[in-house]
């Protein structure tokens, strides 16, 4: 384990280490790997973090350990130490570069990293991972890593993929989307939107997709389309609910739409910033424990995609 806290200088700071952000002020966490997507996403956390007045903290995990071992260092650092540390401190200085006053730790973990990150997340107000963008087909490789801690992890996860925006500041004034489920009380999701509709000044966008079942569809000219209608009422009903306690002073616009609520959400990502879906966990439940709609979304949409994990 490698961890330091660094300022504009690169340097670390002597007696400091990570951790000891206020309890209040849990840090943002972001994944790197040097890859190019992961630099942007740091670029994407640097502007979050200064949004939210917390400290970042860039965090590199590999098993390189496992495959080198300490005994064949000899005097020197592994070949695959060092490029871990010109990795984190790249990204540090990159991100310092843009955000000069912003309190960046870096640490270096030999593990697994979609363990390593779903444990960071458990002392973090989010995590926020990049990953490629591809088209076509094999677009449906998100990449193992984003799937598995935006399944597992405590704390909300942003996801970037390539082709997304790498600049918060310029999406501030992007509504940020959330997508409401079938119980709209009580939601983390929703929440989290609006605080980041709030910090980016930005409208928020509650959709709600509902659908009449074909079971439930009627012949009788006397009776059609009331079954649909009572269901887009109910859709009405849960918006509502949901946003009975959203933040003063956040411009809300309700929307509800006929259709599969994946299509819905990714039509709406459309010029959004911000794209944001709730995950409930299910203790004991074996496998990715993503739904349809949030697994859809973090592959397809048109922006960022926060996976915001939902009370059982």
């Amino acid at each position: 384990m490698n961890a330091a806290v660094v300022r504009a200088s690169g340097e670390p700071l002597a007696g400091e280490a990570n951790g000891g952000a206020d309890k209040a002020e849990l840090p943002l966490v972001v994944g790197v790997d040097g890859s190019e997507p992961s630099l942007r996403a740091a670029d994407w956390a640097a502007d979050e973090a200064a949004l939210r007045g917390v400290p970042l903290r860039v965090v590199y995990a590999s098993l390189w350990e496992r495959y080198e071992g300490t005994a064949l260092a000899g005097e020197h650092k592994p070949f695959e130490e060092v490029r871990a540390d010109d990795i984190v401190t790249v990204a540090a200085r990159r991100v310092l570069k843009r955000h000069p006053d912003l309190e960046v730790s870096t640490e270096i973990l030999a593990e697994e990293p979609e363990y390593a990150l779903v444990r960071a997340g458990r002392d973090a107000s989010a995590l926020v991972l990049g990953t490629r963008g591809r088209s076509g087909f094999v677009e449906m490789l998100l990449g193992s890593v984003s799937l598995a801690v935006a399944a597992y992890a405590d704390c909300p996860v942003i996801v970037l993929r390539g082709g997304h925006d790498n600049h918060v500041d310029d999406a501030t004034a992007r509504r940020v989307v959330v997508g409401v489920g079938e119980t709209g009380k009580d939601s983390a999701a929703v929440r989290f939107a609006a605080q980041e509709a709030r910090l980016r000044r930005a409208p928020l966008d509650a959709v709600r997709a509902w659908r009449c079942p074909a079971h439930e569809s009627v012949d009788h000219p006397l009776l059609a389309g009331e079954p649909a209608r009572l269901h887009e009422e109910q859709a009405v009903e849960t918006l509502d609910e949901a946003l009975r306690d959203a933040p003063a002073g956040v411009d809300v616009h309700r929307r509800t739409v006929e259709g599969p609520a994946r299509h819905v959400l990714l039509g709406a990502s459309q010029g959004a910033g911000l794209l944001v879906v709730g995950a409930r966990r299910r203790p004991g439940r074996l496998g990715l424990q993503l739904g349809r709609v949030a697994h859809g979304v973090l592959h397809h949409a048109a922006c960022p995609v926060a996976v915001v994990p939902e009370p059982a």
